[in-house]
């Protein structure tokens, strides 16, 4: 428990540093250069589509006379680009949040191990290839069981209990991998993942229920459609802080007990040395 609150604060506390928040701002910065580079590209060819679509719809059609009708025919051109926004901004979200996942991850354990853990050997106990290969097979399975868990959040508690779960154990997984990658052996970081599951887990679990705060965000502003250009940002800036945050309590609990462990076997091992009968000197035999 003592480890697991001092690494929550120590994370906190490090969310404050300007480095931080600058990193937190890098999904922002993307995104608005990603958007304006396929708006220059494929606007023109993006609303083409979307109105040649709404054309050929019967359905649309009615609706078009009847909003003529109504006196609100122009509706039709405010409409069609907000389809192209609708449409194109998820992708967007999911393409800056995997630049800064791979940009932050490792600025957060580089950041912690320079002001905490610069004395640890690092033993590279995992290549960048086999991260990825943990994180894609961790995010598979995951996958596997939302699905198969689905029919049970038909019941009203389950629902709030299935998801958190399998999402803290997907982020247990990949971030407490990435932050163990680098300084901790293959052996030692599966004794780290035996011996903390339950404190990870609950570690993931928590982080996923922050995670659910910008989810808030973005549902305003699908309501408030006025306010959409402003609250999608801030609900990227939160999630991202969200991101930086759980990065560096993983990375702090996780190098915490490493250092730990070794400093453990390292004692063992010298109770053992001592509690060896001492090797007799050879005896030299007098030559005659």
């Amino acid at each position: 428990m003592n480890l697991l609150l001092d690494s929550f604060w120590r994370a906190a506390a490090y969310c404050l540093r300007p480095g931080i928040i600058l990193l937190s701002l890098l999904p922002i910065i993307f995104m608005g250069l990603l958007t304006v580079g396929l708006g220059y590209f494929f606007w023109d060819a993006a609303m083409d589509q979307v109105m040649l679509l709404m054309e050929s719809s019967a359905f649309l059609q009615s609706a078009w006379q009847w909003l003529d009708g109504m006196g609100a025919g122009k509706l039709k051109s405010v409409i069609a680009p907000l389809i192209v926004i609708f449409g194109v901004t998820p992708l967007i979200v999911i393409v800056s949040m995997l630049v800064v996942a791979l940009v932050m991850t490792p600025a957060m354990v580089r950041l912690v191990v320079s002001r905490r853990f610069a004395h640890l050997e690092a033993k590279n106990g995992a290549t960048f290839l086999h991260s990825v290969v943990w994180s894609l097979g961790s995010t598979v399975l995951a996958l596997v069981a939302m699905v198969i868990s689905m029919p049970l959040w038909l019941v009203p508690p389950l629902v709030l209990i299935l998801p958190p779960l399998i999402w803290g154990w997907l982020t247990y997984r990949v971030m407490a991998f990435d932050a163990l990658a680098t300084h901790a052996s293959a052996e030692e970081r599966r004794t780290l993942f035996r011996e903390h599951r339950l404190w990870l887990m609950g570690m993931g679990v928590f982080a996923g229920y922050l995670g659910a705060a910008p989810s808030l965000v973005w549902a305003s502003g699908v309501v408030f459609a006025a306010a959409f250009v402003v609250l999608l940002p801030m609900a990227i800036w939160i999630y991202t802080l969200v991101f930086a945050f759980s990065s560096l309590w993983f990375t702090h609990y996780c190098l915490s007990a490493l250092h730990a462990l070794r400093v453990q076997r390292a004692a063992s091992s010298v109770a053992v040395d001592a509690a060896l009968p001492p090797v007799p000197a050879p005896q030299h035999l007098e030559v005659l």
